[in-house]
């Protein structure tokens, strides 16, 4: 069976700061499984030639103007440039240490600080090479007299950050990005004790898993609702370089199977170019509120009218869900909205409270600290970190106190019905069905008859 294969091996050369893209994480898939699973890759050959990752290098050699200046004009003439030219670039790598900054790695490969301050403050953009971390490298490429003329780091397989000196004498930056060939793969799995060994004995890796329990994450609480036997399946971009596999990137299609509900999410590009997960009938996979404010903790204390209080030893009505947390664990936002409180609210202790338009109100309580710039009036995104887990207040440890109010009436956070954040807008439907059919068609074609083998 044959799926497309996308060649997109191209080279894009992007002015300003280098944005420092994961190459994700390499595929192994578990020989030892915790479940029946298949790992399935498709592929065609490609119809152009597979670039290679010295196309890179070509690039980075033939950026216009980094040699056509030279600071000692009297002393060059036409016939020694078309000399110089024509000589392969001889790169100079230093490799960085722990504790280097960049003045550090400038003076081993053998430049003065006064060209450190020449390449940093020439264009705002250059600044990105400072982010350096060990175990990087960075090269270097002088005019034969000591000055240097093109300097690259290279972030990952993928994408080059460099700096070159243009015909002006001026340094100048640009980000080299590769797109890698993009197979189409397909997993399945089943749950016998937790999601990220399901994941793992499937073949998936951990930022793939990630990315399944996001996308059902309204739907589902993968801490609280998981199943022995709940089943899962999907098709995913798996990413390689001449021809070798580096990592993943967006699940297309997926399929999860909870408590005996199957719930069902594909990716749409939008006409704007905004990317989001829908059902198959073009409802929006994400909620208006996601249904914990914590990613993975577990509820010490559930909604109840009548719970004996920790601290006070008084039977008092618990009007939310506390979840246990260790300090500073990052608290979401479950949905855009305005802060309209936050300070110290008495046995709450450090607290926030949200307003999600006319009807809804979130609080969360019994925090370390805020996060940053929150404040009365400011607007918040859902996922937004608000503040951080503690003890302030009335509390025996470090948790989250967290109430969802609807109309200003106090609801159980985790059975409270949660509206969904819309649909496809009509005059795309057309284009939502033609652009995700292919990708639902081969979830169902692969799944019936590997989903049945899942079965005990």
């Amino acid at each position: 069976m044959v799926l497309n294969k996308f060649p997109k091996l191209h080279l894009v050369a992007a002015a300003g700061i280098a944005l420092v893209v994961s190459a994700g994480f390499a595929f192994s898939p578990a020989r030892n499984a915790e479940a029946n699973k298949t790992t399935t890759f498709f592929s065609e050959p490609a119809s152009e030639p597979t670039a290679t990752a010295a196309k890179l290098d070509t690039l980075t050699s033939t950026v216009q103007g980094h040699s056509d200046y030279q600071s000692h004009q009297a002393s060059n003439t036409a016939e020694a440039v078309r000399s110089n030219e024509a000589k392969p670039e001889q790169w100079r790598a230093i490799k960085v240490k722990r504790g280097d900054t960049l003045t550090h790695v400038f003076a081993r490969a053998g430049y003065t600080a006064k060209y450190l301050y020449k390449v940093l403050g020439d264009d705002q953009g250059n600044r990105a090479l400072t982010r350096i971390y060990p175990g990087e490298t960075l090269e270097f490429v002088d005019d034969g007299e000591g000055v240097p003329v093109k300097i690259r780091l290279k972030r990952n397989r993928l994408e080059t950050f460099l700096v070159y000196r243009n015909d002006k004498g001026l340094y100048q930056s640009k980000t080299l990005r590769i797109t890698p060939d993009i197979d189409i793969a397909y997993a399945e799995g089943k749950i016998r004790s937790s999601l990220f060994l399901a994941g793992k004995a499937a073949g998936l890796s951990e930022s793939l898993t990630m990315q399944l329990a996001s996308i059902f994450g309204w739907d589902i609480d993968f801490v609280q609702d998981i199943r022995v036997g709940d089943r899962f399946s999907l098709v995913y971009e798996a990413l390689s370089l001449n021809g070798e596999k580096i990592g993943n990137g967006k699940i297309l299609a997926a399929s999860f199977t909870n408590r005996q509900k199957t719930h069902k999410a594909v990716l749409y590009k939008h006409q704007d170019g905004r990317e989001s997960y829908y059902t198959p009938n073009g409802s929006s996979m994400k909620g208006a509120f996601l249904r914990n404010p914590i990613e993975f903790a577990r509820i010490s204390s559930h909604f109840s009218l009548r719970r004996k209080h920790p601290v006070l030893h008084k039977i008092r009505a618990h009007k939310g869900t506390d979840y246990a947390a260790s300090r500073g664990t990052p608290i979401r936002a479950t949905g855009d909205g305005k802060v309209i409180f936050a300070g110290r609210k008495g046995g709450y202790g450090k607290t926030v409270i949200l307003r999600h338009g006319h009807k809804y109100t979130t609080l969360y309580a019994h925090m370390h600290k805020y996060g940053k710039g929150i404040r009365s009036g400011k607007r918040v995104k859902q996922g937004q970190v608000i503040g951080y887990v503690g003890s302030t207040g009335l509390a025996t440890g470090s948790h989250l106190h967290y109430e969802f109010r609807v109309n200003g009436q106090h609801k159980n956070p985790v059975t409270v019905s949660l509206p969904k954040a819309g649909s496809i807008p009509r005059n795309e439907i057309g284009s939502f069905r033609s652009q995700t059919a292919k990708h639902l068609a081969k979830l169902d074609s692969l799944a019936k008859p590997s989903q049945l083998a899942l079965n005990p």
